[in-house]
C-alpha cells in the first residue's frame, strides 16, 4: 500500500530572495510571478494605459532585482515591494514631466495653444511628439553632454552631486550642461527644419532653455 508523500510547501519570499542572491534565476522569475499583478496595478494607476504600465512593471521589476539586496529581512516583502514600486512610479511621473518641461523651452510660445482642461487627441498627439522630438534630440548628443544634461534638468541633481557622481570638477560639470543646453537647442531646431531659426544666445535670454 502506497503512501502519498507530504505536498511540497511553497518557498518563502525570504527563502525565494536568498536563492536570487545567489544567482538562482528561477527563483527571481517566481518572484515576478507572483508579484505582477501587483506591481502592475500600481503602474497602471499611474499611467492609465495597459502597454505604457506593462513597459513601467518591466522596468520596476528590473530595479528591484538590482536593490534586492538592501531588503531589510526583518521588513515585510510586499509592503517593500509596493513602497519601492509606488516610489519609482513617482521618479518616472516626474522624468517624463521633465522631459516634457524640457522640450517645450525648445517650442516657440507663440505656436502654443492655451491650455484646455481636458486635452483633446490632437493635442495629446502633439504632446507625445514633442517628447519623442526631446529624445531624438537627446541621443544626438555626445555621451558627456547628454549625461551632463540629464543629471541636471532631468534628475534635478545639484552640481555638486553630479560632480561628485562623475567624478570631475564643478566648473567642468557646469560647461558641460550649458554646452549640452546648447547642442540640444540647435538639435531640436535641426529636427524640426528650423536650423534656421534664432541663435542659442537668442534663445538664452528669451528663456527657451
Amino acid at each position: 500500500m502506497s503512501v502519498d508523500s507530504p505536498a511540497a510547501q511553497p518557498a518563502t519570499p525570504d527563502s525565494l530572495i536568498e536563492q536570487c542572491l545567489s544567482g538562482d534565476q528561477v527563483a527571481w522569475e517566481a518572484i515576478v510571478r507572483q508579484n505582477w499583478r501587483k506591481v502592475f496595478n500600481v503602474a497602471y494607476k499611474f499611467v492609465g494605459k495597459h502597454d505604457e504600465a506593462e513597459d513601467l512593471t518591466q522596468d520596476i521589476f528590473l530595479k528591484i532585482f538590482r536593490s534586492l539586496d538592501t531588503f531589510d529581512r526583518r521588513a515585510n516583502f510586499q509592503t517593500w515591494l509596493i513602497s519601492v514600486s509606488r516610489n519609482l512610479c513617482i521618479d518616472h511621473y516626474r522624468s517624463v514631466r521633465k522631459e516634457r518641461e524640457t522640450i517645450d523651452r525648445g517650442v516657440d510660445a507663440s505656436e502654443l495653444s492655451p491650455a484646455a482642461p481636458e486635452p483633446g487627441p490632437i493635442a495629446a498627439l502633439e504632446q507625445r511628439d514633442r517628447v519623442v522630438l526631446l529624445r531624438q534630440a537627446m541621443s544626438a548628443l555626445p555621451e558627456t553632454l547628454r549625461t551632463a544634461v540629464l543629471l541636471r534638468d532631468i534628475q534635478e541633481l545639484s552640481y555638486q552631486e553630479i560632480a561628485d557622481q562623475l567624478r570631475l570638477p564643478e566648473g567642468t560639470v557646469k560647461s558641460r550642461i550649458n554646452r549640452g543646453r546648447t547642442e540640444l537647442a540647435r538639435q531640436i531646431r535641426k529636427l524640426r527644419g528650423d536650423d534656421f531659426g534664432p541663435s542659442p544666445a537668442v534663445l538664452k535670454r528669451t528663456g527657451a532653455y
